[in-house]
């Protein structure tokens, strides 16, 4: 048995959750947010058997497509009365980290 971890971004994680779900996959997501930009991502947790990874590997590939999206970084610390007029930063978006690690035990109580 694998578990496959796929951090993802947010505005991607309901379609892949919708095709895992409709494969016969379950699935388990956390949300979480970038440091730098604060974009929303999460991630999705998903136990299957060996000779399903390749099948979950292509659902996500399928779903969290990279793409470009302007974001306003947060403002630096400034001292009073200082001005920092933020300017967008190309940032690129979606597609996934996918890690797949070996299980040992699992147990559905």
């Amino acid at each position: 048995m694998k578990l496959v971890i796929a951090i993802v971004n947010n505005d991607d994680s309901r379609i892949l959750l919708d095709r895992l779900t409709r494969a016969g996959f379950s699935a388990t997501v956390t949300t979480s947010a970038g440091a730098y930009t604060h974009l929303s991502s999460a991630t999705i947790f998903c136990g299957v058997e060996d000779n399903d990874v390749a099948e979950v590997l292509r659902i996500v590939r399928e779903s969290c497509t990279s793409r470009v999206q302007y974001v306003t970084p947060l403002p630096p610390v400034m001292e009073p009365g200082e001005m920092h007029i933020p300017t967008p930063v190309e940032k690129h978006v979606g597609g996934a980290a996918i890690f797949v690690v070996d299980v040992a035990h699992f147990e559905k109580i």
